[in-house]
Order: structure tokens, then C-alpha cells, then sequence
């Protein structure tokens, strides 16, 4: 496999600046590398420095808990039934997205919420702090000033005024990576890449084009998802490999026919394979109007009769003709949508139309209702 990619390299990069461009995707668009992610590392630690905004010690005991334990790091304890106000001191959550291939030594940014009662972090900074992932190993360690892009005002009545979130914010390059998290991008004979939307006809079409460009039996797809890739076992040659891989461009498949119906604000998006089987639709509607128009009775001279309010209702009935429209085997969404405007039906009577087409059988779509 070596010898016969270190024969291709010589032509791949000639190959490729011929390729005519078409309405097509970039493979890097299409798919993911098996193996090849980002992982979620979360760290517990305190954020000092606040301007009287930090968690309550009497309703936050987990944050005077925290502050002892890391005075006593230093050599120092507190003396036992002390009180202690940490007004400018607020416990929070870290969390931090490890990207793939990160090495020792590079930064990474990293999220900071407050877990306590903590009214704003504006002004803190993070004490160092260790980010750990799911097997409870540390990754990466944290530290530096709070980017708050959240206000809160407080008035001495009560009133308060609140700005997107004060309690939460970011540290750019608050962490330094520690630790490098294996991949298997380096191992085995050969790559899989995962399409980001899984279609039989897509994968079928990115084995082909990866074979008319690489060789016969080079891409063999597995499933909807995943094509396997046979790929040079010496690193260098392997990301030279990718790097040529992920530019070829790629005809994705077109959708399933799907109609997309937003019951919220009436917004109503069809696909272009969407068709009617044969259906007779009829549309009207009822309207039914009552007015009040209350009137003043007053009594005749002299009579000794009192002034009152005499109801009157009018109630009137208006009704639209129904017009019926026949649809032939094989009719678009278009054909329906041009009914549709001419009979004079707004949205929400389409909304009802394509629910009762789908009732009936004669929507050739899924309907989904959001």
C-alpha cells in the first residue's frame, strides 16, 4: 500500500488541480474522520475578586467549604467556629472543549458559570483550577481574568435591572492542555469517514468518486454513514493522503420529500421531490359576525320612569363559495401552492390542507410539525 501511494502522490496534487468544478461538496463538508473528535473536559474551583457579588456563606456552605480547603493547601486554617463573609468569592463550573490532536503546552478557551448565589462574576478571576474528562483524568489546568458579558444593577428598593447573564463567562485561552487524548487516526491500514447525514445513494457516490481518483476497491462503503478508505501507514504520507481527500467534491443526494410545517408562526417549507396522489380538494370558509349596539330607553315626561340600557344584537352570517380543485397523479407541492393562492386560502388553511392530504393518503411526504 506504501509503494503504491508513494507512486499516486507524484500525480495526485496534478490530477486534482484539473478537476472541473461542479455544484458539488467538499468531502471535509460532507464527513468526519472515525476517531477524530473534540472531548469534553469539566473542572470545580473558585473565582475571587468580586466587587460584593459572590455567593452568600449561608446559603452557599459548599463555597466556605471550597475556601478552607484551599487556604489549607497553603498552611493556613482557619480557626474552627470563625465566621467567615465571602462576599468577593463565588464557586463555579469550568467547562472547556479539548479539540482533537491538541498537544501539551497549547490553549484552549474555557466557560465559567457560577453554581452558587452568586449574583455576578464581573472582575473575578479564576484561581487554578484542574479540568478533568470523563475518565476523571486531568487534561488540562485553568486559570486567568473573567471576559462578563452580562450586567445586574441592584437598587437599594428591591428593583434590579439584568442584562443577558452576569453569572456566567469566558476565559479566551484560559486553559493550558496537559495531557494529549489518543486517537486511532495513526493506526490500522485504512480511515473511515462518517458522513454528517446519513444517505445509502451519498456514500455510494464518495466510494465512487474516491475510486476514479485513488484506484479501484480504494473506498468501500459500509452503511448509510460510514466508507472505509484503505490509507498509507506512515503518518506524513497519511495526512498528505486526507489532506487531497477531503477537497474532492462530491454530488450529495437529495433529501427524502419532507414537508417542514412551523405551527407557531405558520412558515411552511417543501421539498422539491414532494408530489399529490390523485385528490379532490374543496375549500370555504364560514364567517360569522355579531355586533353589539346597545341603545338608551328614556321614560316619557311626567311618567316617573327610570332611564335604562336596552341591548340590541345583530348577528349577521357571511359564507365563501367553496371552490373544489382535482389534482392529477403525479401533481407537485407547486401545483398545490398555485390552488392554493387562486381559491384565496391563507397559510394556516394550507397547514390543513397538507394534514388532511397526509390523513388521507395523498401526501407523498413526510409531514413534520415543529
Amino acid at each position: 500500500m506504501n509503494k503504491l501511494c508513494a507512486k499516486v502522490f507524484a500525480s495526485l496534487m496534478g490530477v486534482f488541480i484539473c478537476i472541473a468544478p461542479v455544484q458539488a461538496d467538499r468531502l471535509k463538508d460532507m464527513a468526519d474522520i472515525a476517531g477524530v473528535r473534540s472531548n469534553q473536559l469539566i473542572g470545580y474551583g473558585l473565582v475571587v475578586g468580586l466587587d460584593g457579588t459572590g455567593d452568600q456563606t449561608s446559603q452557599a456552605g459548599f463555597t466556605l467549604q471550597s475556601f478552607k480547603t484551599m487556604l489549607s493547601q497553603f498552611g493556613i486554617q482557619v480557626p474552627a467556629g470563625m465566621s467567615v463573609q465571602l462576599k468577593n468569592v463565588a464557586a463555579v463550573a469550568i467547562q472547556a472543549e479539548l479539540p482533537a490532536f491538541a498537544k501539551p503546552g497549547q490553549s484552549i478557551d474555557i466557560t465559567v458559570s457560577s453554581i452558587g448565589n452568586a449574583k455576578s462574576l464581573r472582575g473575578g478571576s479564576l484561581l487554578l483550577t484542574p479540568l478533568r474528562g470523563a475518565d476523571s483524568e486531568i487534561y488540562a489546568m485553568s486559570q486567568g481574568n473573567l471576559v462578563v458579558g452580562g450586567l445586574g444593577v441592584n437598587g437599594n428598593d428591591g428593583s434590579r435591572i439584568s442584562i443577558n447573564i452576569p453569572s456566567a463567562g469566558r476565559i479566551p485561552n484560559g486553559a493550558t492542555v496537559e495531557r494529549m487524548v489518543k486517537n486511532p487516526f495513526g493506526e490500522g491500514d485504512s480511515i473511515v469517514f462518517n458522513l454528517k447525514r446519513s444517505d445509502f445513494t451519498t456514500a455510494r457516490r464518495l466510494a465512487d468518486v474516491i475510486n476514479e481518483f485513488i484506484g479501484s476497491q480504494t473506498a468501500r462503503p459500509l452503511d448509510a454513514t460510514s466508507i472505509r478508505v484503505s490509507a498509507p501507514r506512515d503518518p506524513s504520507q497519511r495526512v498528505m493522503y486526507v489532506s487531497v481527500l477531503e477537497n474532492l467534491e462530491v454530488q450529495p443526494a437529495e433529501e427524502v420529500a419532507k414537508v417542514i410545517v412551523n405551527s407557531r408562526t405558520g412558515t411552511i417549507v417543501i421539498g422539491r421531490h414532494v408530489s399529490l396522489s390523485p385528490a379532490a380538494i374543496t375549500h370555504g370558509s364560514l364567517t360569522v359576525t355579531i355586533a353589539e349596539n346597545p341603545k338608551v330607553s328614556q321614560p316619557n315626561p311626567l311618567s316617573q320612569g327610570e332611564t335604562i340600557v336596552v341591548p340590541d344584537s345583530e348577528i349577521s352570517v357571511a359564507q365563501q363559495d367553496s371552490k373544489m380543485f382535482l389534482f392529477e397523479p403525479g401533481a407537485s407541492l407547486s401545483d398545490l401552492v398555485s390552488a392554493v393562492n387562486r381559491v384565496g386560502a391563507s397559510p394556516g388553511d394550507l397547514m390543513a390542507i397538507l394534514e388532511a392530504l397526509k390523513q388521507a393518503g395523498a401526501l407523498r411526504a413526510d409531514l413534520v410539525v415543529i
